[in-house]
């Protein structure tokens, strides 16, 4: 199933229910001009194999994962987050200069959001499901 993401592209693993994770999709893809990126929901079968190929702690890190089937690799929080929108373009493509900031305290800010995330912008009773223009970017 993960052997499903085409080497060229990254797979956003997102929070399907979470009101701000969806908006968040929908950011990443209008500003996705190389077609760079795929999505599934954590609670879908990629999501959960992905979660368990790399022993993820779901109550640890339960917002963003970001996996690269090129380098095998998966990143989280604000690491993940700093990577996609290195990818995206001006302006949104500055912000990736946070990285040089330890991961500690973007995570620190991070987790404070996610955290907070479903109380500030609300909770889906089920994951979103694409537009016929946007299912080719999702994998289920």
């Amino acid at each position: 199933m993960i052997d499903e993401v085409p080497k060229h592209k990254q797979l956003i693993l997102f929070d399907g229910v979470c009101n701000l994770c969806n908006s968040s999709v929908l950011f990443v893809i209008k500003r996705d001009k190389k077609d760079k990126f795929l999505f599934a929901p954590l609670q879908s079968d990629i999501g959960k194999t992905v979660i368990q190929k790399f022993n993820i702690d779901t109550e640890k890190t339960d917002s963003i994962l970001l996996y690269n089937p090129q380098k095998n690799k998966l990143t989280y929080k604000s690491t993940a987050a700093l990577l996609i929108a290195k990818h995206l373009g001006f302006p949104t493509n500055v912000l990736s200069i946070f990285i040089i900031v330890p991961a500690f305290i973007r995570n620190w800010v991070y987790n404070y959001i996610a955290k907070n995330r479903y109380k500030w912008y609300g909770k889906k009773e089920a994951c979103m499901i694409p537009t016929p223009e946007l299912k080719s970017k999702f994998l289920a």
